[in-house]
């Protein structure tokens, strides 16, 4: 087995093995980020549920019908949400631990200067692929949550149609999408 001795090549084996360092901190950063919308979609479902369930007293009066398919409805989006953000979340975890293996690997291929390169270079490609993987996932989700969260301000709207002002509604405010669309 062969050390690396000469000053050259250790910098450039301990500069290879800081490269996956930038994957893994933009691993760290996805991985914080969809914690924090598992837990809000979490916190979401529950305060949704709460909502949902029928008090005694208003178990199937017809102002509350309209609402509790609203909810039911935002229940679904919550629900899918919450599962595609575990999914990227395995996957981003599983790609930092291919990136932190990229970065052993280079480092131990180095040492005994081996003829394995292929391992590094293969546990990267894979880190790589997962990082990508899970980016798809949260795209998917935050179509979903731009989804709920329009469903819901249409709700919001129509009730502010019934019990708003009634010179407010009558001038007949129209708003207006992201993409600028009156509704």
């Amino acid at each position: 087995m062969q050390l690396v001795t000469n000053f050259p090549n250790a910098v450039s084996v301990l500069s290879a093995m800081i490269t996956p360092a930038v994957l893994i901190s933009a691993c760290g950063s996805l991985i914080i980020a969809t914690s924090d919308r598992l837990t809000k979609a979490v916190v979401r479902t529950r305060e949704i549920s709460g909502a949902l369930m029928p008090r005694a007293e208003e178990q199937r009066e017809e102002a509350r019908e309209e609402e509790r398919r609203m909810l039911f409805v935002q229940l679904d989006y919550v629900t899918t949400r919450s599962r595609l953000l575990q999914r990227a979340l395995s996957r981003l975890y599983a790609a930092l631990a291919f990136f932190v293996g990229t970065s052993v690997a280079i480092g131990l291929v180095a040492i005994t200067s081996s003829d394995f390169t292929f391992i590094p270079v293969a546990l990267g490609l894979c880190g790589a692929g997962l990082l990508l993987y899970a980016a798809f996932l949260l795209i998917k989700e935050s179509r979903f949550a731009l989804a709920a969260v329009n469903d819901e301000m249409d709700f919001i709207w129509k009730l502010g149609r019934t019990y708003g002002p009634e010179d407010l509604v009558a001038k007949g405010i129209k708003r207006t999408t992201w993409l600028g669309r009156v509704r």
